[in-house]
């Protein structure tokens, strides 16, 4: 289980030195063997995360803790019509066998919405 930890976390920290440490809201893309979500962590959690990339930051504590705590999100359509990636409840995540976490990247006409916290 120890090398599985850390080849999850050489993955993850390759893929999180491209995200951008300053957005309001970073998401993530969970995969597990039955499904998929994505997932939020807003600014101030990634704060108390401590230093580095948000995606070493979670797939340490998922290593170490086996589990995390994170927004479920979600599409919808705003109140202007417009698609919107938008948090939808909380929700806790445990370590499994088959783990994979991903940045997302939405598309330009995709609005992030912030939960409210």
């Amino acid at each position: 289980m120890r090398a599985f930890g850390a080849a999850l976390i050489a993955v993850l920290v390759t893929a999180g030195t491209a995200l951008a440490q300053t957005a309001p809201v970073q998401l993530f893309k969970v995969v597990t063997v039955k499904d998929e979500i994505t997932i939020g962590v807003t600014a101030a959690e990634a704060a108390k995360l401590g230093s580095g990339p948000v995606l070493e930051a979670l797939a340490t504590l998922l290593t170490r803790q086996g589990q995390l705590s994170a927004w479920q999100y979600a599409m919808r359509k705003g109140s202007d019509g417009a698609l919107e990636q938008a948090p939808l409840r909380r929700v806790v995540i445990f370590k499994t066998d088959s783990l994979r976490l991903e940045p997302v990247t939405l598309g330009a006409t995709v609005k992030l919405v912030a939960p409210k916290e």
